[in-house]
Formats: structure tokens, sequence, C-alpha cells
């Protein structure tokens, strides 16, 4: 892969940092811990942030291979989990009908 200096990182180093910041929230937490059963690793969104500042200073191959790889990963894993629902293909056939009315209470 030619470098150009072109290459830009997916989201900016602010990102990585609020990020980051945000997955040390005591909200995020809580949250993640109920949800899966342990603590979330943020340890990834500050390594990319290092990255991001790196490549932005010195414009190291390396960290612009990790960011990709980090980048990758992150894609990987969100398109490991199916959708919960079938999308439908077409509306339904009675889209068009008013809806029922509610029986009134006595």
């Amino acid at each position: 892969m030619a470098d150009d200096g072109s290459w830009r990182p997916p989201r900016s180093c602010e990102d990585y940092w609020a990020e980051w910041k945000h997955c040390r929230t005591i909200r995020n937490f809580l949250h993640h811990y109920y949800t899966y059963g342990e603590s979330p690793a943020c340890d990834q969104w500050k390594r990319d942030y290092k990255n991001c500042q790196q490549w932005e200073e010195s414009r190291s191959p390396d960290a612009k291979q990790l960011l990709c790889q980090s980048e990758q990963a992150r894609i990987l894993a969100k398109q490991k989990h199916p959708p919960v629902w079938t999308l439908r293909q077409n509306p339904p056939r009675d889209w068009h009908l008013p809806l029922p009315e509610e029986e009134k209470s006595k």
C-alpha cells in the first residue's frame, strides 16, 4: 500500500479520546457490567488515540497499520451479530387503511 501522505485516520484523534473518556464513566461501567457481566475494556480506545497522535505527528507507518487493524476488528465485531428483527421488503398490504378505533370504555 503506497502512502502518498493523503491517508487520514478513520476518525479524528479527538473522537478516540472522547470514546476513551466515555468508556471510563461510571454510567458506562454500570451499563456494560449489567449487560455483559464484565467491566468494559477501554484500553484499545487509549491505544488508538496514541496511535492517531503518533500518525499525525510523525506519519508513522506502524501507527497507521495499528489504527487500520483496530478499526477493521471493530467492524468485524459489529458484523458478527445478526440483526434481531427481519427487515421487510415491502409494506403491508393494508398499510393505507385507517387504524381500527379502540373500544370506548364503559
